[in-house]
């Protein structure tokens, strides 16, 4: 599991479509949960991450919640084995079991995917195809298909769900070339979360008696 949660954040994305121009409706539909998105401060997200691979009969989950700086590379997400901590600059990570914490860089580069730019991956980058509405109880979801013009990449189409009267982001599924499929689930969203901005550094003082190892 902490190697799948660890691909969750890890993993890199640069995205367009294979042929084809830019779907006007999609990119339409994207500047409108861009702009929202940045129109808060901070954002807090309760999510469900699944990976599942049918051929290697897997099928694994992890819950957790999120809090980000919507103009900036903050964030901090607390799930049940582990916390990731980010000042835009050094990234924390808290293994709970093993009451250690590992120091690294944060990855801030443009292909980097990590919690603080989850809402809008397809800012840069992207071409997109409008696949038309669902509709799930009383919400209906856009859905939005990306694909890589690097043939390199292990990720060869990512779906988005968004919710179309909110205009966020409410689900991504990350399609890879070895039959895995990872979804990100939004289960929750606060705008403007109230936490003070010590919520995005670590404090060695909260966590007593913890190791710290630096792997910068």
């Amino acid at each position: 599991m902490k190697k799948l949660i660890a691909l969750l954040f890890a993993f890199t994305f640069v995205i367009s479509t294979v042929s084809g121009q830019t779907d006007p409706k999609a990119k339409a539909i994207l500047a409108e949960v861009s702009k929202k998105y940045h129109s808060y401060n901070i954002v807090k997200a309760d999510f469900s991450f699944n990976v599942e691979n049918k051929q290697s009969n897997v099928k694994q989950s992890e819950k957790g919640t999120l809090f980000a700086k919507s103009n900036s590379k903050k964030y901090k997400v607390t799930m049940s084995e582990r916390d990731l901590i980010s000042d835009g600059k050094v990234q924390w990570t808290y293994l709970k079991n093993d009451d250690e914490v590992q120091v690294s860089n944060a990855d801030n580069s443009e292909d980097a995917l990590n919690p603080a730019n989850v809402f809008t991956i397809f800012e840069k980058g992207f071409k997109y195809i409008y696949n038309g509405e669902r509709k799930s109880g009383t919400k209906v979801y856009q859905m939005i298909d990306l694909s890589p013009t690097d043939p390199k990449k292990p990720y060869f189409k990512i779906r988005l769900s968004i919710d179309k009267a909110a205009k966020q982001l409410a689900n991504v599924v990350i399609f890879d070339k070895n039959s895995s499929t990872y979804t990100y689930t939004i289960t929750s969203f606060t705008p403007n979360a109230k936490v003070p901005e010590s919520t995005f550094t670590f404090n060695a003082k909260n966590y007593p008696g913890v190791e710290i190892v630096d792997l910068r």
